[in-house]
């Protein structure tokens, strides 16, 4: 079992040594040091003698010691830290970096459920042959978008796409309503998921990677498709890479756009490139900015100095 993360006392949190990753801005330091009053030491991964907070992207594995007391990534994902096969240390606070990343990948989805209405990707196939021809575009108002995953960026990609006149399905692990975002929840792996994405124009993935979602989006799934576009924002490896190839031959799926792939960075022999009617975007759609590490770090800041646990404090036992 997954040791309870607890709260640091208030006597600790004072005493703690603030240590940053060499990889955060300088500007990020300076905020971080006049946040929590005190000097940063940019850490070269040997453990202070006495307790500590740590900011930064990875935990190296020097640093896993009795004396951390908090760790704050700036990263909103936390498969690669929790799926290290090394367990998380007995009652340490962890929290994670969201910011506005669910505004970013909200207009990242919205930007490409638009651009397939407007047929975008084959003007830019028949502008490159030079190829006059008139290509009809629809509306996207009261078509469905199916979106799995219903947390803090799934509500926002839902919000948004309702807010353009959306239809929009949420898909959660547990029976759930009045979600912000959607206009209706449905639970993974029952009828009405099925009969949601037979329905859907676009489905949505912003599922993180867990034992739970790992293979998610695989032949099952995709073949319950009627011609859907989709698109990933979550983890690579919640998709079934075989099975998405195979819908995309079939026209189960009409096109996908990947921001994430099960390996990183793909290298110009990775299969996913030659996916056909398909665009990997990189891992680019919600970049964490400086702006978002600060803010959240201070929300997590002033919770744990009230005796909260912050809002973005992370269930280490679920992934997230």
């Amino acid at each position: 079992m997954t040791p309870p993360m607890a709260i640091p006392r208030p006597e600790l949190l004072a005493a703690a040594r603030l240590l940053a990753a060499p990889a955060l801005g300088t500007s990020v330091v300076r905020a971080l040091e006049r946040i929590t009053g005190r000097p940063a030491e940019l850490s070269d991964d040997t453990p202070p003698d006495g307790p500590f907070l740590y900011v930064g992207g990875v935990l190296p594995d020097a640093l896993r010691t009795g004396q951390l007391v908090w760790f704050h990534s700036v990263n909103a994902g936390m498969d690669a830290l929790l799926g290290s096969g090394l367990p998380w240390p007995r009652g340490v606070l962890l929290t994670r970096t969201v910011g506005r990343m669910g505004e970013r990948i909200a207009q990242y989805v919205l930007g490409w459920a638009l651009a397939d209405c407007q047929s975008v990707p084959e003007h830019v196939a028949q502008h490159a042959r030079a190829e006059w021809r008139r290509i009809p575009s629809e509306l996207a108002t009261g078509r469905t978008a199916v979106v799995h995953g219903t947390g803090q960026i799934g509500s926002a990609v839902g919000g948004l796409l309702r807010a353009c006149g959306i239809r929009t399905v949420g898909v959660a692990r547990t029976p759930r309503a009045g979600l912000p975002g959607f206009d209706r929840v449905v639970v993974a792996g029952a009828d009405e998921e099925a009969e949601a994405l037979a329905a859907a124009r676009w489905v949505v993935s912003t599922l993180p990677l867990t034992d739970g979602t790992e293979g998610f989006f695989a032949d099952a799934r995709f073949s319950a498709l009627r011609g859907a576009a989709f698109i990933n924002i979550g983890r690579g490896a919640t998709v079934d890479m075989a099975a998405l190839k195979t819908a995309l031959h079939s026209g189960a799926v009409r096109r996908a756009v990947l921001d994430v792939l099960p390996d990183e960075p793909a290298g110009p022999d990775d299969p996913a490139w030659r996916l056909p009617r398909t665009v990997i975007t990189s891992h680019s759609a919600g970049i964490t900015a400086d702006e978002d590490v600060v803010t959240d770090f201070v929300a997590c800041w002033e919770a744990v100095r009230e005796g909260r646990m912050p809002p973005l404090a992370v269930d280490v036992a679920r992934g997230y």
